[in-house]
């Protein structure tokens, strides 16, 4: 097992993020987890150094060595951040049309980018990734695949939330999917804490798709929430599995107004809200009294600049 070295042992720490209590227009308050204030400005910097470290450890990384990963955003932001403390190289596969601030800050860090067609999307940045670090012999992390990623929350994400939350108790967690780490890792690590605690998938809808489209995607104007690609998500016991559909101008109008109240969030952050206000009330409609719902902001605004998020209409 290889050690890693001092100067990249303690660079780069991921939380504790703060856990705070936040009510918008009179509803119930929501403890949301503010993980768009780790290192690279997401969640995703836990599961990136959990990945990376973890491997470095078996042996199946050292300094020089490439790492290459298919992401639309905030993994290979946080990926690029880690390789560059870890004296790694970093290669992100991304789909064309992701915001120009993303592939900026990828390059900022020393990471290179290849874009892949828009129109296979996600899809084909994953085949993509496959081949060509088979071509470099890279290491791939696998953020879809890896249950590493959900290790990673439920070993550290959810124990700081029982530990800072008064009293320790969850009757609901509520997360987007994307690569599905984020809401299996908290359910994992609520559960074993010993809180009745129901998985809530927050799933973004929009209006005005054909309803054949919709019943197969997520919508497209919510960055980073994507389905029927995880592993981790399709293969994880979820007991009393919840969904909340959100209407996309709702999560974006959410987000809008968290930022007005100083949170420094994305879009998938007023999703997340706007579920877990749905689920807060519908646990209280069943006779629920107080509960205790959590979720997450995973991510900063200023990815997001030049995207539909500011183009506020009013």
């Amino acid at each position: 097992m290889n050690a890693l070295p001092c100067e990249h042992r303690y660079a780069h720490r991921c939380g504790p993020t703060p856990l705070v209590s936040v009510s918008l227009e009179g509803g119930p308050a929501i403890w949301c987890k503010l993980e768009f204030m780790n290192p690279s400005g997401s969640t995703k910097d836990r599961i990136a150094r959990y990945i990376l470290e973890k491997a470095w450890r078996q042996g199946k990384l050292c300094a020089g060595d490439t790492v290459v990963e298919a992401s639309s955003g905030s993994t290979s932001i946080a990926l690029a951040l880690a390789c560059a403390q870890m004296g790694l190289r970093f290669v992100a596969v991304m789909p064309e049309g992701v915001s120009s601030e993303r592939v900026m800050i990828i390059r900022a860090y020393g990471g290179q980018v290849r874009l892949t067609p828009r129109d296979q999307g996600i899809r084909g940045s994953l085949a993509e990734t496959e081949r060509y670090a088979q071509e470099c012999n890279a290491f791939l992390p696998r953020q879809f695949a890896n249950l590493d990623n959900a290790e990673a929350h439920r070993v550290g994400t959810a124990r700081e939330i029982v530990d800072q939350l008064p009293g320790g108790l969850v009757h609901a967690v509520v997360s987007g999917v994307g690569t599905g780490g984020t809401l299996v890792g908290l359910y994992q690590g609520l559960s074993e804490a010993g809180c009745p605690v129901v998985p809530v998938l927050a799933r973004p809808v929009n209006i005005r798709q054909q309803p054949e489209v919709e019943c197969c995607s997520f919508s497209a104007r919510i960055p980073g929430v994507v389905d029927s690609l995880s592993r981790i998500f399709a293969e994880a016991e979820l007991p009393d599995l919840q969904t909340i559909e959100v209407n996309d101008e709702v999560a974006l109008g959410t987000a809008r107004k968290l930022m007005r109240r100083g949170f420094p969030i994305g879009p998938s952050s007023g999703l997340n809200f706007a579920a877990a206000v749905a689920m807060a009330q519908k646990l209280e409609r069943s006779g629920q009294a107080c509960p205790t719902v959590v979720t997450v902001f995973p991510d900063r605004m200023e990815r997001y600049f030049t995207t539909e998020l500011f183009h506020d209409p009013s």
